[in-house]
């Protein structure tokens, strides 16, 4: 059947049978081979190492939420990149940030990207901000058995609710486990650092100045207790990854807006090395 459809140019029928409109079942269905939790992992003598990304945050602000990550990927106590991307648009209304072994973490985002394209295709409206977080979930736990493995993925989502009118955050464990988080919450080898530095200077009514300015302090605050984390490094002219996600939709900060962001930060690091104390700025 393969055959005869490379040959007349037509899709296989599976392509035209209704099913489901989950892309995820479809492929397990059809091509289970392809799913990264479904691949059989080489064996290996000695210690295994791959990439790893870290640290996301994120914080709600009144109108929304703000979702922010380092550039560092480390592997083992070497640098491996220095620019690496981490915090990525799901679709129109939601943002995900990638911590844990970057390359299953990056295609864990793209299948997500698809899964909620395919759906909204095949019915004709978005899933709620709920049931995308719940998809994400199903993914993260089918690859419980290369976490087993020393190959975890942990990523953070935010979103803006349509249907609330408000930001919300999810976080996960390695099995699936899905946690809703009130104002703020970070992810990743720095996450007890940033989280305690998020937890010193958030407020409920911060704006959406002031909680892009929050992220970026709690990455600065990450990266220096944490070695994996990286810090706005001005030299190279690499900052942060900032989305914010408001009734508008997603919105990245561009360089120049990251760049002006951190060099505030680091401007205020040189009065204050430990950061400020109780209210932002």
């Amino acid at each position: 059947m393969e055959a005869n459809s490379r040959n007349t140019g037509r899709l296989p029928a599976a392509f035209l049978t209704p099913g489901s409109s989950s892309f995820m079942d479809f492929l397990g269905e059809h091509s289970p081979e392809l799913l990264p939790g479904n691949r059989a992992l080489p064996v290996v003598k000695g210690t295994f190492e791959a990439p790893h990304g870290t640290t996301i945050v994120a914080v709600t602000f009144e109108g929304g939420v703000v979702i922010a990550g380092d550039r560092r990927a480390t592997m083992g106590n070497m640098i491996s990149q220095r620019d690496m991307e981490k915090v990525f648009p799901a679709d129109e209304y939601s943002a995900v940030g990638i911590a844990g072994t970057a390359g299953l973490a990056v295609e864990m985002v793209k299948l997500f990207q698809l899964e909620l394209e395919h759906f909204e295709k095949v019915e004709g409206a978005q899933l709620s901000l709920e049931g995308k977080a719940n998809r994400l979930s199903t993914m993260i736990r089918g690859n419980l058995g290369m976490a087993m493995q020393g190959l975890a993925v942990v990523p953070l989502f935010a979103g803006y609710d349509v249907d609330r009118g408000r930001g919300r955050i999810f976080s996960y464990d390695v099995t699936g486990g899905r946690f809703e988080e009130q104002g703020f919450t970070a992810t990743g080898s720095g996450s007890v650092f940033a989280r305690g530095s998020l937890k010193k200077l958030y407020r409920d009514d911060l704006t959406q100045e002031q909680a892009v300015t929050l992220v970026v302090q709690a990455l600065y605050d990450a990266a220096d207790d944490d070695s994996a984390t990286g810090g706005p490094d001005v030299a190279r002219r690499i900052y942060p990854i900032v989305v914010v996600i408001t009734d508008e939709g997603v919105h990245r900060l561009t360089g120049e807006q990251s760049s002006e962001v951190a060099h505030s930060v680091v401007q205020h690091r040189l009065e204050q090395p430990d950061g400020p104390r109780a209210a932002l700025l």
